[in-house]
């Protein structure tokens, strides 16, 4: 594809959507253009690693550039947007991966009609299973969800939703595999209490997670009625069930997941 696209900001997110651009041969690491606010040691291995124009030169990324990814930390944004300000033009698309930054402020902070389509991936982009969700701002068109959409299936599966949803997506997907590591660091902990050799357990814990997750994905059944069909009254599973339920496991999670929600709410309130 004969594009130019420019990263404004280096962390890790945009480092995994370099990689899996560069992966799936989307566009060739000669048309990516990166610039960061101050470090320089990441951009170094940025280039090292893709082969990818890395500078801190902000109108040379900028200008002709036909899509701007904005990848900073959402505290910078404000800053960072202005810094671009005088080399963006309406004819450009504006994707941003920033948490809880509305498409109206970047709309607003740009001071021009430009598309601004908002995505939501997760750290697992970096080995292209990123679960994203993207939304459309004021001016973003069709055309313009469907380059996003082939943008981020290079790093995993893209889904469309309403703008006022990413907050939920966030706390859900966004947050999601954390919930998933912190669930494993508690299994491996189990098994080493019950002096299971670590090496042992880490590879049956992970196989358990990919099977149970295949099977979601392919099984017509509702989870509820997978979980039933293994646990056998008066069984094993239902003893461990039990003690989730007595630990109120399931509401914990879904407390957890609306915190998450309503800290990007919040995030999103503080910036406008």
């Amino acid at each position: 594809m004969s594009v130019k696209l420019a990263f404004i900001g280096a962390g890790s997110m945009a480092e995994a959507i370099i990689g899996g651009i560069v992966h799936k041969e989307y566009v060739k690491p000669e048309q990516i253009y990166v610039t960061n606010k101050e470090n320089q040691e990441t951009l170094k291995n940025l280039r090292n690693r893709f082969g990818v124009h890395c500078t801190n030169n902000k109108q040379e990324v900028i200008e002709n550039a036909d899509v701007i990814i904005l990848s900073m930390k959402p505290k910078d944004a404000i800053e960072a947007l202005h810094s671009i300000k005088p080399y963006v033009n309406a004819n450009q698309l504006m994707v941003s991966v920033l948490a809880g930054i509305s498409s109206s402020l970047i709309e607003r902070e740009l001071d021009l009609t430009v598309p601004v389509v908002r995505a939501i991936p997760n750290t697992s982009a970096a080995i292209g299973f990123s679960a994203t969700a993207i939304a459309a701002g004021k001016y973003a068109k069709e055309q313009h969800m469907d380059v996003v959409k082939t943008l981020f299936r290079t790093i995993g599966t893209t889904t469309i939703v309403e703008e006022e949803d990413l907050h939920t997506v966030t706390g859900l997907s966004g947050s999601g595999p954390a919930y998933i590591y912190y669930l494993v660091e508690a299994m491996e902990h189990a098994a080493r209490d019950a002096g299971l050799n670590p090496t042992v357990s880490k590879e049956l814990i992970v196989q358990t997670l990919v099977g149970a997750a295949e099977m979601l994905k392919t099984s017509k059944d509702h989870p509820s009625v997978l979980r039933k069909k293994i646990t056998s009254p008066g069984g094993t599973t239902q003893a461990g069930l039990e003690t989730l339920q007595k630990y109120n496991y399931q509401e914990a999670l879904i407390e957890c997941i609306k915190s998450a929600r309503e800290r990007s709410i919040e995030l999103g309130r503080l910036y406008e």
